[in-house]
């Protein structure tokens, strides 16, 4: 298990609670807007894990979540011992995941290891190989549906980025995701690091207007950094 980051306190990434957010490297994507594109690929360079669960010691009863994102956590095989030990220190466990590894996120639900998902919504279906740089989805539906359906807590969420995201494409991801409990349209921030350059967020009014779309299908549909 690689953690290649992390952000001791944060009051925003786990809905309600005051978390940890652990980055662990590697990931199967190459979303030209990725904000963390120092993990994508496999780093040489990662956080003892002992530490790790050290830290969760000595700020037991203030840390109280801890959202595992990335990267992709789901490509470490050893996913699932490693967020026991989270568990087994009382800890509340967010996912944060491109949903391309259901089997994985089957055992993670089925052995009662997280408390809530966050899956990104790269665009519409037809436009996730130009999008995601992976043409490598093929059940993205079936994903979908199991996390409306699995009992766990969970938000879809897209990152809107104006060469990528269109109203056309507002419609068809939500036919997609119809009837899911939320959904958020972030804004697109340049963290100067992202795998392709000259990228711009859309404009409040054109989010605004995105959610109007996508309200039809998902009424809780929201802005989140704008």
């Amino acid at each position: 298990m690689k953690i290649s980051g992390i952000q001791k306190v944060t009051l925003v990434d786990y809905p309600g609670k005051v978390a940890t957010t652990l980055f662990t490297a590697g990931c199967n994507f190459r979303c030209p807007f990725c904000h963390n594109a120092g993990l994508v690929e496999m780093s040489d360079s990662d956080i003892n894990i002992e530490e790790i669960l050290s830290y969760f010691d000595k700020r037991k009863g203030v840390i109280t979540a801890v959202c595992v994102s990335g990267g992709e956590p789901t490509l470490h095989h050893d996913l699932p011992d490693f967020i026991s030990k989270l568990k087994a220190k009382g800890l509340l466990v967010k996912l944060d995941t491109n949903g391309t590894n259901l089997p994985m996120l089957k055992h993670l639900v089925d052995n009662n290891l997280i408390d809530y998902i966050a899956m990104d919504i790269k665009n519409s279906p037809d436009k996730y190989p130009l999008t995601s740089g992976s043409n490598t989805f093929d059940n993205l539906d079936e994903v979908v549906e199991y996390i409306m359906s699995c009992g766990v807590d969970y938000e879809f969420r897209t990152t809107l980025v104006d060469q990528h995201h269109t109203r056309q494409d507002m419609e068809s991801i939500g036919q997609l995701i119809r009837g899911a409990k939320k959904y958020y349209l972030q804004k697109f921030e340049d963290s100067g690091n992202c795998l392709s350059d000259n990228l711009q967020a859309i404009n409040h009014d054109t989010a605004q207007e995105f959610v109007a779309i996508l309200r039809k299908y998902i009424p809780n549909t929201q802005l989140r950094g704008y």
